[in-house]
C-alpha cells in the first residue's frame, strides 16, 4: 500500500526537484550578471521531466576516459545533462550573456509553477487525509 502511495507522488516530486534545479540555475544566472564570458544556463522543462519519468536521465549517456589525465565525467546533479545554454539576445563586450529581464521574467515564472505544483501536492494530501478519516 506504501509503495503504491509512493508512486502517485513520483511525478510530482520529480517534477518539483526539476524545478527546484531550474530556480538554482536562474539564480546563478542573475549572481553572474556582471561576470566576463559567464554563459546564461537553463533547462528545457518539459523534455527534462520527460527523462526523468520516462527513466532515461543523465546515466544514459555514458563517458569513458581515454586517458588518465581525464576526468571521470561524473555529473553534478541528477538533472545536469538536461541543461543548455541560453540563446544571446544581445552581444555584450565582456563575452557575458545574461539578460536580466529574461532571467527576471524566468525566475518569477518557474517561481509560480512551483507554487502550483506544492498546491497540487498540498491538495492531493487533503484529498489522501479526507480517504483515510471517511469524511
Amino acid at each position: 500500500m506504501i509503495d503504491r502511495l509512493g508512486s502517485e507522488f513520483q511525478v510530482k516530486q520529480t517534477a518539483l526537484n526539476l524545478r527546484a534545479y531550474r530556480q538554482e540555475m536562474i539564480a546563478s544566472n542573475i549572481a553572474n550578471g556582471d561576470t566576463p564570458h559567464y554563459k546564461a544556463r537553463d533547462l528545457d522543462f518539459k523534455s527534462a521531466l520527460a527523462n526523468a519519468v520516462g527513466g532515461k536521465g543523465s546515466a544514459a549517456l555514458p563517458v569513458s576516459r581515454t586517458a588518465s589525465g581525464h576526468l571521470d565525467g561524473a555529473i553534478d546533479g541528477a538533472f545536469a545533462a538536461e541543461v543548455r545554454y541560453r540563446s544571446e539576445y544581445q552581444g555584450a563586450v565582456d563575452g557575458n550573456t545574461v539578460n536580466m529581464d529574461v532571467e527576471r521574467g524566468a525566475f518569477a515564472e518557474n517561481a509560480v509553477q512551483m507554487e502550483a505544483l506544492l498546491s497540487f501536492i498540498r491538495d492531493d494530501f487533503k484529498k489522501m487525509q479526507m480517504a483515510i478519516t471517511g469524511q
